[in-house]
């Protein structure tokens, strides 16, 4: 089993309703992994973000907007 762990706090996010700060990291991972997919560049900073929503949120729903984003049909823009 990975070691999860509490994430910092963000100060975007100061309030303990956790759903939009679980959606920016989310949409923050997937933003980063394609600015870096770019030949040569590294793309393990973005595993932050990815740690913090797996975190934050059920994998049912991580699961879901991964699906929505292979589909076409994620309400954001990566």
């Amino acid at each position: 089993m990975s070691n999860h762990s509490t994430p910092p706090f963000d100060p975007r996010f100061p309030y303990q309703n956790l759903t939009r700060n679980c959606y920016q990291n989310f949409r923050d991972f997937h933003r980063c992994t394609k600015i870096l997919k770019r030949p040569g560049k590294d793309s393990s900073p973005c595993d932050y973000y990815r740690k913090v929503y797996h975190s934050l949120w059920p994998l049912s729903w991580v699961q879901r907007w991964t699906d929505q984003i292979r589909e076409g049909t994620f309400p954001g823009k990566i």
